[in-house]
């Protein structure tokens, strides 16, 4: 093999931001998951589609460090999840992955900047309130910084999740459902937002979703089958 061919696959490598391998996922004896291996490479945007009951939800629990791996592996920026120990894993999740959830949970105690520095605390990043306020300020919240989480619109709370997801410049973004109780217009609205983020902080983008709208969207796609 030339330097060249060497050098070519060493960074198709180190440009590989969320990869699975043989991952698998057991609830019980009746009920064993066989997740597809997954390659997706820096600043890409995929699509994961699947109906109820295909597994989305739990793939993307794993792929986020939310749920231990059983078998196969899970790596995020190059790191194995599934060796990290507990605290270590949810620093990394912290900095390393944005989650943008199809219901937002935030402290309702707090307010939009102080979850905002939650989520730079959590990571153990130093508090960064001139991003916080650039951020929400590119998604039209800015005026909402000092409000608590309930006195937002759903769209508001929406714009607010994602800059939460995105607060730590992370390297992959996971997007779970966020169209699926949207209109027509609404829906190519938030996933063109989702989009334009992504791309801001140079992440790779997986939206797990069962809306069949999305389909020409995105070229780069993945099929769960129940």
């Amino acid at each position: 093999m030339s330097i060249g061919s060497i050098l070519k696959i060493g960074l198709l490598i180190f440009a590989l931001m969320l990869q699975t391998q043989d991952l698998v996922y057991t609830y019980d004896r009746n009920r064993e998951i066989h997740f597809p291996d997954i390659h997706c490479q820096k600043n890409e945007h995929w699509l994961l589609l699947g109906q109820s009951g295909s597994g989305k939800t739990t793939l993307l629990h794993l792929l986020g460090g939310m749920l231990s791996v059983q078998k196969g592996s899970v790596k995020v920026a190059n790191t194995e999840l599934g060796k990290l120990s507990q605290a270590a894993l949810d620093r990394f999740r912290g900095q390393k992955i944005g989650i943008i959830f199809q219901k937002a949970h935030f402290v309702n105690a707090l307010t939009v900047e102080e979850n905002l520095i939650l989520a730079q605390k959590l990571a153990g990043l130093p508090i960064d309130k001139d991003r916080i306020a650039a951020l929400l300020d590119h998604l039209n919240v800015n005026h909402k910084l000092k409000d608590k989480p309930r006195r937002l619109s759903i769209g508001e709370q929406q714009r607010v999740a994602i800059a939460r997801a995105l607060i730590n410049r992370p390297a992959i973004i996971l997007a779970d459902e966020p169209t699926s109780a949207l209109d027509d217009a609404n829906c190519e609205e938030v996933i063109n937002l989702i989009e334009r983020e992504a791309t801001e902080v140079g992440a790779t983008l997986l939206v797990v979703t069962h809306d069949g709208r999305l389909k020409e969207r995105f070229d780069k796609q993945i099929s769960l089958v129940g």
